[in-house]
């Protein structure tokens, strides 16, 4: 049974691995736990399989059908079926995918002693194009600083500083009816996985990340911080956090609204920043303090850690935690593994075709549109743990984009001339005579004469090769 068109060895090698990678982590038992299943007709992951590897082939699975019908066996009817099902839990799917990879892949090969951390953020789900999609909202756009009509993406990953794997993500609407431009489907029953997903839709942010911390410790991902941005950073968050059974590293908002227990009082960050006394010099941080966060009538212990903004030197930025073990410097250095989110967010916007695939009309559709993104994510992401070459995402770019070397002009010159000089003597290897010993002299001579008419860069660097 021909499954994926495969019409060049690119293709193949992408199909067959792609193949391997569903085999190895049980990608069909993880799918059936989701209750990802099909009764009759096609296996239901040969059609997840395909609406996977479509992305690699930088076409949708209807243009993929309409030039490859001849060499897939079913139907669009099926495929639009199967992706458009209430019944299947994606957001437990990507969870159990991402800790399969995490115990077989990454587990082995790291320290118990590295600190493993979940990441939060938030990215648009732009679908501006559309205006009958069900719970469609409008959103303001931070990056293009406009508003747009879709959906606010909000993610939470795994990383250990190396690889990042995205484990959770809802698409959010909006609680507001003048926002939302579009309400719930009448055919959706509310007691199935589609309506639980399409109720936390419409719950506020907040709320939605303490659900996603629930369900990443029911699942035991091993991680023991949690990251975010400001947007997320308040005392109420910090003490919900910390009872859920995390730690936790953010960027703490520097507002008069917010405020902390410091020297017996409540005050704000600027506050506590310009009546501490600042390390001088070049220090990698301002200032550190101990406070506390309060919210009805809850305590939890937290540090504060001031360091310059790179961008405004006059200004500076604030880290706090939970973790009052961990010195300045981890705090910061644990901080900066919040970038991984970001380029996960570029490369499915840009490479997996995470705004493009997908135009359905259906919540459903949508939501298992973004599990196959996050499938090819985590795909590439273990292409690249275990590749040996470092400068790309495994084989796999490699057979799709010509690696550039990395050597500059120089040694590539030099590797040419050495080339040159022993083919040369190599010639002469038999004629050890008086004439063949002059003939050498006069190669070396005009090589000589070669490198001091270059320029002074190149003649210097070049024989200190040599």
């Amino acid at each position: 049974m021909k499954i994926l068109p495969q019409k060049t060895i690119k293709m193949e090698y992408v199909s067959t691995q792609l193949y391997s990678f569903f085999q190895r982590f049980h990608v069909e038992r993880i799918l059936r736990s989701a209750n990802a299943v099909k009764f009759k007709g096609f296996s239901a992951v040969l059609i997840f399989l395909v609406a996977v590897v479509t992305a690699f082939q930088h076409r949708s699975f209807y243009m993929t059908l309409h030039l490859f019908h001849y060499q897939i066996d079913f139907g669009k009817d099926t495929f639009y079926r199967f992706m458009s099902s209430c019944h299947t839990n994606w957001r437990n799917f990507t969870m159990r995918l991402a800790h399969e990879i995490i115990r077989n892949v990454i587990g082995p090969l790291t320290s118990s002693s590295r600190r493993n951390v979940l990441i939060i953020d938030d990215s648009v789900y732009s679908r501006s194009r559309s205006r009958k999609v069900e719970l469609l909202t409008r959103i303001y756009d931070h990056a293009k600083h406009c508003h747009l009509c879709g959906f606010r993406m909000l993610t939470m990953g795994w990383s250990d500083g190396n690889t990042f794997l995205p484990v959770l993500s809802y698409l959010l609407s909006t609680s507001n009816l003048k926002a939302r431009i579009n309400g719930f489907s009448s055919d959706v029953d509310f007691r199935s996985n589609g309506g639980k997903q399409r109720k936390l839709a419409v719950t506020n942010a907040n709320e939605v990340v303490l659900t996603f911390l629930r369900e990443a410790k029911a699942e035991n991902l091993p991680a023991q911080h949690v990251l975010f941005d400001t947007w997320f950073c308040s005392p109420s968050s910090l003490l919900a956090i910390k009872e859920i059974g995390y730690d936790m590293v953010a960027m703490s908002k520097k507002t008069p609204r917010t405020h902390y227990l410091y020297n017996g009082k409540m005050q704000s960050v600027p506050d506590i920043y310009s009546q501490s006394k600042k390390r001088c010099g070049r220090a990698r941080y301002l200032l550190s303090v101990e406070a506390e966060a309060v919210k009805d009538g809850k305590h939890v212990p937290i540090r504060l850690v001031f360091v310059r903004n790179r961008k405004k030197k006059k200004e500076y930025l604030v880290l706090v935690t939970t973790d009052m073990s961990l010195p300045e410097e981890e705090i910061i250095q644990l901080y900066g593994k919040r970038w991984g989110i970001e380029v996960f967010f570029k490369v499915c916007k840009s490479y997996l075709r995470l705004s493009k695939d997908c135009q359905s009309l259906s919540y459903d559709s949508m939501t298992a549109h973004v599990a196959a993104v996050f499938t090819r994510y985590m795909f590439l992401a273990v292409q690249q743990r275990e590749s040996v070459d470092s400068k790309s995402m495994g084989e796999l770019f490699s057979l799709n984009t010509e690696e550039i070397p990395d050597l500059g002009f120089v040694e590539a010159l030099q590797l040419i001339l050495d080339e040159f000089m022993a083919l040369t003597k190599k010639n002469f290897d038999n004629k050890l005579d008086e004439a063949g010993a002059l003939l050498e002299t006069l190669i070396e001579k005009s090589m000589n004469k070669f490198l001091n008419s270059l320029p002074i860069y190149w003649s210097r660097n070049l024989r200190k090769c040599a």
